[in-house]
């Protein structure tokens, strides 16, 4: 017996269009902002879209992958790449651009909610460190390649832990909210940051050699 034509399925063949994929990512935004990723539902982003949740499941899997493009959309707009010409200059334009994107706003609230989602689920913690981390922390690492080529820090200086270095602190600042995330804690992170790197702190030890 053949099956009855259903509208939904029909509906289900087609992508959504590009006006509906702008709507459904707004609302993610939004919501991921309001209420953080547990607490939002795919129903909600349906219904504030004016779309149906089979166009939203055609797209996304599952409401984390939802989030976390939604997230991407508007995060890595805001990170563009900095080149100076040295590295206390990139080191303060680049950790700038992140405190200005992140305190006190909505895509702030955004990133703090994921950090705390992919503590709990190792799905959307691998795909949030191949789409975001990896992808801000290799432009980043950049301006470590930079200072190198420029002669500023010596050639063996670990960029992973020169921009750990940077960041960390910050991100320890937008989880805890316990200290402001202000100039005068940019200025005094990128400033410890140059001098140890500079130092040649960031150069990994020599294995000591047993006689």
């Amino acid at each position: 017996m053949a099956k009855a034509f259903n509208l939904d399925d029909a509906h289900r063949s087609r992508p959504p269009k590009e006006p509906a994929k702008v709507a459904i990512l707004r609302a993610a935004s939004e919501l991921l902002a309001e209420r953080g990723l547990r607490q939002m539902t795919i129903e909600e982003v349906a219904a504030r879209a004016g779309v149906g949740k089979s166009t939203i499941y055609r797209r996304w899997p599952s409401k984390g992958s939802l989030a976390l493009e939604a997230f991407l959309e508007s995060f890595l707009s805001t990170q563009p790449a900095v080149n100076t010409g040295t590295l206390e200059g990139d080191l303060h334009k680049a950790l700038s651009a992140w405190v200005a994107t992140v305190d006190g706003t909505a895509t702030g609230r955004a990133l703090a909610s994921l950090i705390a989602e992919v503590q709990l689920d190792p799905e959307l913690g691998f795909a949030w460190r191949e789409n975001f981390l990896e992808v801000v922390r290799a432009q980043h690492r950049q301006i470590v390649v930079h200072a190198i080529s420029r002669g500023e820090i010596p050639r063996d200086s670990d960029a992973n832990l020169v921009i750990d270095m940077l960041f960390g602190p910050a991100y320890h600042r937008l989880m805890h909210g316990h200290l402001a995330l202000s100039s005068e804690f940019v200025a005094g992170d990128v400033a410890m940051v140059v001098a140890g790197a500079k130092a040649g702190a960031a150069v990994p030890p020599k294995p000591s050699r047993l006689d």
